[in-house]
């Protein structure tokens, strides 16, 4: 890959999507494009850089977007997350609800990928507030930047390897487990699945969707791909969308260390909106 041709496909990405990719991606970005390559039938990155910036190439730009997001994830990944929202997160919300007049505790996967996230968090949810009295029924909603991750959470089949951190117990009250043709996937019964909305959303561009305030946010190993600007935009919008004592998951790998953002740190990677 040529340097200019490198700097074009930078600074297309980082208008579009504000990942901010570093000079050390060169190679990574080269082979993430041999299969754009193939599916344009172009046979060189400069080409593909040309047929970029033609007028009729916008529906590649998605695809293009899709390529270069990194997608490895599986079910309860970074688990003292969930510890978290179990034993904290839920029985805080649990006790204020009556008081603060909640109808539905209110969760966002801000980059849910192929959907073990905002699953993982549906089995947490139906495990912890199933004691709940009255009943408390929950809503999360799931997005992602990447259409092409969005099909396969949408779905909700997974291999082995993706719950290999769930426990036995709850892969069996959760999944289907898949025989003859379908050996070794599980797919995500459809009780929970029924509890995730999906739809796909750039968290740089304007105002989200939602009308109503979470109690909990989830974005995490996302920032990590963002330059300082963008970090601090992304987490004050963020913050404006967490009801008061909401709590907002960050990654293990992430740090809200020197942005302005008036959260507190609570515990590592998790924030909380004062009440």
């Amino acid at each position: 890959m040529l340097d200019r041709d490198y700097e074009f496909i930078r600074e297309l990405v980082y208008n579009h999507s504000r990942i901010n990719l570093g000079p050390d991606k060169k190679e990574l970005v080269s082979a993430r494009l041999g299969k754009r390559l193939r599916a344009t039938n172009l046979t060189s990155i400069g080409d593909y850089c040309r047929f970029l910036q033609d007028e009729k190439s916008a529906e590649e730009l998605s695809h293009l977007i899709d390529a270069i997001s990194t997608n490895h994830t599986f079910f309860f990944r970074e688990s003292a997350h969930f510890d978290f929202l179990t034993q904290r997160a839920v029985p805080e919300m649990i006790e204020r609800r009556s008081k603060e007049r909640w109808s539905t505790f209110n969760v966002w996967s801000a980059a849910c990928s192929s959907g073990e996230e905002p699953y993982s968090i549906a089995i947490n949810l139906s495990q912890s507030l199933a004691a709940a009295r009255p009943p408390w029924n929950w809503r999360i909603e799931a997005t992602d930047i990447s259409h092409r991750v969005l099909q396969r959470a949408r779905v909700g089949v997974y291999k082995e390897e993706a719950i290999r951190h769930v426990p036995p117990a709850l892969q069996r009250t959760c999944f289907q487990k898949g025989f003859g043709p379908q050996e070794g996937n599980y797919r995500i019964k459809s009780a929970l699945q029924e509890t995730v909305t999906f739809r796909q959303l750039n968290l740089l561009e304007g105002a989200p969707p939602f009308r109503d305030p979470f109690h909990v946010i989830f974005c995490r190993n996302v920032m990590i791909y963002f330059d300082r600007p963008t970090q601090e935009e992304l987490v004050r919008k963020l913050g404006r969308l967490l009801v008061p004592g909401g709590y907002l998951f960050v990654g293990h790998a992430e740090s809200l260390s020197g942005i302005q953002h008036g959260l507190e740190l609570i515990s590592t990677a998790i924030y909380r909106r004062p009440a």
